[in-house]
């Protein structure tokens, strides 16, 4: 008789085939370690929606941006979008090992070479210094989203920026509140949510929501219908297959 841990092998890779056939060809998007839904209700909400699982400094996200504007704007309006941050890396002061910037160094290269357009600025590994933490740019955010629901595109747009364009590190948080005063927040609330208990709270709640959906890496797209939930496959070239993908759900 096959040991339990065979079914489990096997439930993981029908997880993960439902992700679609576009990240055998994106292999290396943003992955943190799948867990599997235990059964339980993923969301209260009812009706369709569409959740956008991403983490702001994970560089397939990047890539995806001009895909998933594109995808936005094909949208009917009876379809809400929802975002939910996936948080990649805990809060961390440790720099990063050599080994490490080497690696993602690679994936940048790679990503510039399968998304057409996307660039990152390499001089992040010089006048940086980077760390494995993401979740300082997570919470900035949520912080953005508590004094204006508008701002939260931006502040997705503006830690981007600063990271991949300019060679600033949003792991930071002096940056992250650069960003939030370009997008005329107030600073000082800004200042004090980046850190508060209740954004702390809000960046697990969403993180353990998405895990609970069965993402494992990002950028992801997840459907919400009254049957259930749909993984739609990511496409970074193609704004149209995503839309069909949904529009057929």
């Amino acid at each position: 008789m096959p040991h339990i841990s065979h079914y489990v092998i096997i439930l993981w890779l029908i997880i993960g085939a439902s992700v679609g056939a576009m990240d055998l060809l994106y292999p290396d998007r943003c992955y943190y370690q799948p867990m599997i839904n235990d059964g339980k209700p993923v969301d209260k909400q009812s009706g369709v929606c569409l959740y956008y699982i991403h983490d702001p400094m994970c560089s397939w996200c990047w890539a995806f941006q001009p895909a998933w504007k594109a995808l936005r704007s094909l949208l009917p309006g009876s379809i809400p979008v929802r975002y939910l941050l996936g948080g990649l890396a805990p809060d961390s002061d440790t720099p990063m090992p050599d080994a490490m910037q080497q690696t993602i160094r690679a994936h940048w290269r790679r990503i510039e070479q399968v998304v057409p357009g996307t660039l990152f600025n390499y001089d992040f590994w010089e006048q940086c210094t980077p760390r494995r933490s993401t979740w300082p740019a997570c919470r900035a955010v949520i912080a953005a989203r508590a004094q204006d629901v508008q701002a939260e595109e931006g502040m997705i747009c503006r830690i981007g920026e600063a990271y991949y364009r300019d060679a600033r590190n949003p792991s930071d948080a002096a940056v992250l509140i650069d960003c939030a005063l370009a997008l005329g927040l107030d600073g000082e609330r800004f200042r004090h949510d980046l850190n508060a208990p209740e954004t702390r709270l809000q960046l697990t709640a969403e993180t353990e929501l998405a895990r609970k959906m069965g993402v494992t890496g990002f950028p992801s797209l997840i459907l919400r219908r009254d049957s259930g939930l749909m993984a739609v496959p990511v496409d970074y070239r193609d704004a149209g297959t995503m839309q069909a993908a949904i529009l057929r759900g």
